[in-house]
Formats: C-alpha cells, sequence, structure tokens
C-alpha cells in the first residue's frame, strides 16, 4: 500500500498505520510539532538543575548559612523552585528537588537538604 509521508510528502510502501518514510522523518516532524512547549519546559528544567547544582555545592553536609549575594552569584534564581515547605512558625522553605533553602531576611539563607524515601 503507498502512502504519503507526513512530513516531506513522499511517496512510500510500508505497514497500513505507517505515517512516516523515515526515522528521520518522524522525528522532524515531532520535534516541530512540540518544539514549542518542550522548549519552555526545557527552559525551565535547565534553571532547576543549575539552582540544584549551586544549593549542593553549597551545602555538602545537609544544613548551612550561607550569604544571599553568595546564592545570586553562583546564579541561582530565587524565582524557580519545585515546592514549598511551611513550618509550625511560619516559615517557608523553598526547595528545588532535595535542596531548599530559607530567605531568613537578614542577607542570610538557611540551607537543607531533605532526606526522603520516595
Amino acid at each position: 500500500m503507498e502512502k504519503l509521508c507526513k512530513e516531506c510528502g513522499d511517496k512510500f510502501s510500508a505497514r497500513a498505520d505507517a505515517k512516516f518514510c523515515s526515522d528521520h522523518c518522524r522525528s522532524s516532524y515531532n520535534n516541530k510539532a512540540n518544539g514549542y512547549n518542550d522548549s519552555y519546559v526545557r527552559k525551565v528544567n535547565s534553571i532547576l538543575r543549575k539552582n540544584r547544582k549551586v544549593l549542593c555545592a553549597l551545602n555538602p553536609d545537609g544544613k548551612t548559612r550561607v550569604k544571599t549575594d553568595d546564592l545570586k552569584m553562583k546564579g541561582f534564581n530565587f524565582n524557580f523552585y519545585t515546592n514549598t515547605y511551611k513550618t509550625k512558625a511560619g516559615k517557608e522553605y523553598r526547595f528545588c528537588y532535595d535542596q531548599g533553602v530559607l530567605d531568613t531576611g537578614d542577607d542570610w539563607c538557611t540551607l537543607v537538604t531533605k532526606y526522603d524515601n520516595i
């Protein structure tokens, strides 16, 4: 059965449910279809990975205090985090996966590591 490739428009012979003439055309078609949405997700994930990397580097022992400016100098972006945790005292930790940061408001931040079995 001859079909038309959804990407390049060439005729090809294949299974009845085939839509593309090659893996290259299939990948190209899907990359174009998902490009905008995936691009945004990739950018956000890149920022989150960088934030986590900065926190891990500055907090090797699981809990420490650092200057807020040190975080900013290393490229930490305070606007991106994966979840928050509010303590009974009302303090809010912002977590980037397992690494948390609490802005104490005095130009210092407390960094913590959450040890969770998922």
